[in-house]
């Protein structure tokens, strides 16, 4: 089963570098052009279906790139939502990070418990689809540590928009790329060190 991870296009408050989480913010015009430059990329393979957080910048993105490759809009999983900040959504990034640089912010859903989620959202993709080519949108800080739990050591920071592509063979995942770069291409010191993308200025990726 091949699975592409996909995080949504811009909204304003990734714009403005604010913490948005499980806070309900739509697309902006850029996001929705980053979600079209996304169904450009994929339509180079078939895909049987695209699913996605129930968060409506992730379900809109969905549709977008359902829409772009006439492929059906399956289910939203609420396990794909976002990593709850709490008292910290829609306050800034950059201050909470600098503050605490683990990202283990008070009040917050803690990362194991998003990572936990993650692989959870993929056992139930895995077993309502069960073979075939799927696209999974959902949010930054979700595919980020879904990801390093699967591949075993840290992954940079997620694109808006970007497409990250993992594989299920022989009952185990197997994660190819992030942000469209070969797994082994990204330094594992360098996936360490870089600041996390959950508020900031996102890059537009085509």
């Amino acid at each position: 089963m091949l699975i592409a991870f996909i995080r949504h296009g811009q909204t304003d408050w990734n714009r403005e570098g604010l913490l948005q989480g499980s806070s309900d913010i739509p697309l902006n015009d850029t996001g929705r052009e980053q979600a079209h430059d996304a169904f450009m990329t994929l339509r180079s393979r078939p895909w049987d279906v695209v699913v996605s957080s129930p968060l409506q910048r992730a379900r809109e993105t969905a549709q977008i790139i359902a829409d772009g490759l006439d492929i059906p809009l399956g289910r939203a999983y609420p396990e794909l939502i976002e990593r709850d900040y709490g008292p910290l959504e829609g306050t800034s990034a950059a201050a909470a990070i600098e503050r605490w640089p683990a990202r283990e912010y008070p009040g917050a859903e803690s990362l194991e418990s998003v990572a936990r989620r993650g692989e959870a959202a993929l056992a139930a993709i895995v077993a309502d689809i069960r073979d075939g080519a799927v696209l999974v949108v959902c949010h930054g800080t979700i595919i980020r540590y879904t990801l390093a739990r699967l591949a075993g050591r840290p992954v940079p920071g997620i694109d808006n928009g970007s497409i990250s592509m993992l594989r299920f063979e022989d009952g185990a995942w197997q994660v190819a790329t992030v942000n469209g770069i070969p797994l082994e291409e990204i330094p594992i010191e360098h996936a360490a060190r870089q600041p996390s993308r959950e508020g900031e200025a996102p890059v537009s990726r085509s």
